[in-house]
């Protein structure tokens, strides 16, 4: 819940009120009189410490909400030392919904082998939800980036608040959770949440376990949140015009997220008309996004992706743009690129060949 702190301005008596001269007569009973004025300042001091330790309270709490995350990913011990003092969410998507309230099965290795069970505490988010069909030119395409409203409305809906860093935690098993987890992060930047205050779990739920720590398989409670969208970083987003013009001046890096088979035109995704890729891409399949360990899906150092990308002759400083198929695994490959290498000037393709190729662009490759 939002909580927002305010200053407590307190009225209090600073002396007994003196009594008129008179008679003793004009007072039937001073004893009386004088210990009413007593207990009057007294009550009135026992208010004032309890407002001004209500004040510390509440500043003590605003401290509390104001703190940042480390960077773009955090670890398992990290997030357990601050669990109070940030908002988990859990975000999963197809059959990994139902492992949410089950046990996770564990290996002879003391590894997990079968994701099941949530960190307690933490609000659900439906991936298959978090997307908009939206009309374009004519087309209805799925999948598409949502509106402010439409967002909003999907994360009041799975009980997130505002007033807490976020920390978000895909079930990590493979890339394409940990890409789930990726574009909600995404989404959640680019509608106003600054980058200090939100995280992913490195290796989600899984590493999670594997670090030791217990699991909830409590069903998701039926709350409703107070998130907002508060604006639109439009810096972080790249439109169909935007990828047009990038094409055309040559001057823009575009970066495909995809199985190799699916760049090449080898394969094709139902959703796409076409198969093949933009003209001019380079391939950074998801097999290479993230690395295994143990059962749990890791985003790796810097260091080691610069070697990668010098590997697939990717640059790691031109001005950048990701797709895929539908601005999933493309969010992955932003991730790495904007918030792990640091380059500010990259973007995601949120439509990519979904709306790419049902608009009649071209595409380059295999025939699908």
């Amino acid at each position: 819940m939002s909580y927002r702190p305010r200053r407590a301005w307190l009225r209090v008596a600073h002396a007994v009120p003196r009594r008129p001269v008179g008679r003793c007569g004009d007072y039937p009973s001073l004893t009386t009189e004088i210990g009413e004025e007593t207990n009057l300042v007294r009550s009135q001091m026992k208010l004032a410490k309890t407002l001004i330790a209500a004040a510390i309270g509440m500043g003590a709490a605003h401290a509390a909400f104001a703190m940042n995350v480390p960077g773009p990913l955090v670890t398992p011990q990290w997030l357990k030392a601050h669990q109070s003092d940030v908002t988990v969410i859990d975000i999963r998507g197809g059959g990994s919904m139902k492992a949410y309230d089950e046990e996770p099965v564990m290996g002879k290795d003391h590894f997990v082998k079968k994701s099941g069970g949530h960190i307690a505490g933490a609000d659900l988010v439906n991936f298959n939800d978090i997307r908009e069909e939206r009309t374009v030119d004519g087309v209805k395409l799925k999948a598409m980036m949502p509106t402010a409203e439409y967002f909003t409305k999907v994360m009041d809906a799975a009980g997130v608040n505002s007033g807490k860093p976020y920390v978000i935690v895909p079930t990590g098993n493979a890339v394409f959770a940990m890409d789930r987890g990726t574009r909600l992060y995404f989404q959640m930047r680019y509608f106003g949440v600054p980058a200090d205050q939100i995280a992913i779990l490195n290796g989600g739920t899984n590493a999670w376990i594997n670090a030791g720590y217990p699991v909830s398989i409590k069903p998701a409670p039926k709350k409703m949140g107070d998130w907002k969208a508060t604006g639109e970083d439009k810096a972080l987003l790249a439109g169909l015009n935007d990828v047009k013009e990038g094409e055309k001046s040559g001057t823009e890096q575009f970066i495909d997220a995809r199985p190799t088979a699916q760049y090449l035109g080898i394969a094709k995704k139902p959703i796409n008309k076409t198969a093949g890729h933009l003209a001019g891409a380079k391939s950074f399949p998801i097999d290479a996004i993230v690395k295994e360990d143990h059962g749990a899906a890791m985003f790796m150092s810097a260091a080691d992706y610069k070697k990668i990308f010098h590997d697939f002759n990717i640059s790691d400083t031109a001005p950048t743009t990701t797709y895929c198929n539908t601005g999933h695994l493309a969010s992955g490959a932003w991730f790495v690129v904007h918030e792990i290498l640091g380059n500010k000037n990259s973007k995601l393709y949120a439509g990519s060949m979904n709306e790419w190729t049902n608009l009649g662009n071209p595409t380059v490759g295999l025939p699908g």
